[in-house]
């Protein structure tokens, strides 16, 4: 008896679909709760940035007599705060009012948040608690 040779094909179809579906499934659910993680993580390090940066304010007015700076960029060429400390997680640069209307013994600090718009609710305030903030 002569032994019967099996000949393997590749996938049909049907079975590559049926991949391409699982793996989609699977990438849905990861984003589905990744991003909002990461959009609290980048609320927690924006909030993060704002304290060091009001006690770059603090470390600024304790050198100059009590004297406000009038920028950040004031407190990067003062060496109070480096040019990559300037930059929210989103790209924007912060806003920076000393003294604050809210904190009007040092600055109010803010980003603008994820979706780059002033006053409204993704800002970033130093004014503000982290956990009141940074909850989505």
């Amino acid at each position: 008896m002569a032994k019967r040779e099996t000949v393997q094909r590749g996938m049909t179809l049907v079975e590559i679909m049926v991949v391409v579906t699982i793996i989609g499934a699977v990438m849905a659910a990861v984003g589905f709760y990744a991003i909002p993680m990461l959009n609290k993580g980048n609320c927690k390090a924006a909030y993060i940035m704002l304290q060091k940066i009001s006690g770059a304010v603090d470390m600024y007015k304790t050198e100059n007599s009590g004297d406000c700076p009038k920028s950040l960029d004031e407190l990067m060429t003062g060496k109070f705060l480096q040019k990559q400390d300037s930059v929210d997680p989103w790209g924007q640069p912060y806003n920076f009012k000393c003294p604050g209307d809210k904190n009007t013994d040092g600055a109010d600090i803010w980003s603008k948040g994820r979706n780059k718009q002033d006053g409204d609710e993704d800002d970033v305030r130093s004014w503000l608690g982290q956990n009141e903030q940074c909850k989505k």
